[in-house]
């Protein structure tokens, strides 16, 4: 299959004001709730990476994350706004590598490179489907 619209190069960025469901707090035990958490940072760097790809693929296929590594450089905090910049560096027709960059009202807070795959949905959900019956 012949996916013609993801291109090297191609980018977009996103902005988000960081909310208490962002923070620390959400995602372990501690009483740092004014700050984003490195999953919180993550979850917004993949989200921008799905909005670039998964509306230029044909109907039935998806993207699914592969693998991310991530840098979360300094602390954003509740109520800031945070601005994720993704883009295609690299494209096999299958594998979408993309560099991710993060800021907030303050600079740069953090990057990384994420790793998406196209998948059929249709054989995803087969897959999904046999792991189940295994439980």
């Amino acid at each position: 299959m012949n996916f013609p619209g993801i291109k090297t190069g191609m980018s977009i960025t996103i902005a988000r004001t960081i909310a208490e469901s962002d923070t620390v707090g959400n995602h372990l035990p501690d009483d740092i709730v004014l700050m984003m958490s490195s999953p919180g940072l993550v979850s917004i760097m993949i989200e921008a990476s799905v909005r670039m790809i998964d509306p230029l693929l044909p109907d039935g296929f998806l993207s699914v994350g592969k693998s991310s590594e991530v840098v979360h450089e300094h602390p954003t905090v509740v109520g800031s706004t945070i601005h994720v910049t993704v883009t295609v560096v690299e494209f096999d027709g299958y594998h979408i590598t993309i560099a991710m960059e993060a800021a907030d009202d303050m600079g740069s807070c953090g990057r990384g490179t994420h790793t998406r795959t196209i998948v059929n949905k249709r054989w995803l959900n087969l897959r999904i489907a046999k792991r189940l019956s295994s439980l």
